[in-house]
């Protein structure tokens, strides 16, 4: 198991599993949005929504154990720490986010009335928009903020300025 997350085609698996969880983690995000502020785009996502979340979930923790793997193998750094650091801190963003857009496409599949007529009144409305953005932006803000830290570790005095 431990070469099945370690290496990919000789290549370390986790370099290749960042850029899987780079674009599901952001697109699992926009379609929650989407689904808690646009009906028609909820009724044409439906379980499509919470499918990509749960990519998002399963992605993060087999990059991150990847990610260790390849820790183990190379010159530890304050900037390689610091990205291990941020890196443990997306598996928590992103259950709440898949936990969220399966309970929303559950509520509007199996409880919520179908023609809306009456989703005003359905207490929680502005509350769900509000968690689901702040589930949305701290999901892709720590992303981004990964990412950064893992380019400044990987780069960060490897690529001339261009300065001469």
């Amino acid at each position: 198991m431990e070469k099945a997350l370690g290496e990919i085609n000789g290549l370390p698996a986790h370099v290749l599993l960042i850029h899987f969880v780079v674009i599901v983690v952001p697109l699992a995000a926009l379609c929650a949005l989407l689904a808690v502020a646009w009906p028609a785009a909820r009724r044409r996502l439906g379980i499509v929504t919470p499918l990509i979340a749960l990519a998002a979930l399963v992605s993060v923790p087999l990059t991150t154990e990847a990610g260790e793997w390849l820790e183990e193998r190379v010159v530890e750094t304050p900037l390689s720490e610091a990205h291990v650091e941020i890196g443990e801190s997306l598996l928590p963003w992103v259950i709440a986010l898949f936990l969220l857009t399966a309970a929303h496409w559950a509520w509007c599949r199996y409880v919520a009335v179908p023609d809306g007529r009456f989703s005003r009144l359905v207490p929680g409305r502005q509350s769900r928009r509000v968690i689901t953005l702040v589930l949305a932006a701290g999901s892709v803000v720590t992303v981004v903020l990964i990412g950064e830290s893992g380019v400044r570790a990987v780069w960060s005095g490897n690529v001339s300025s261009g300065e001469n």
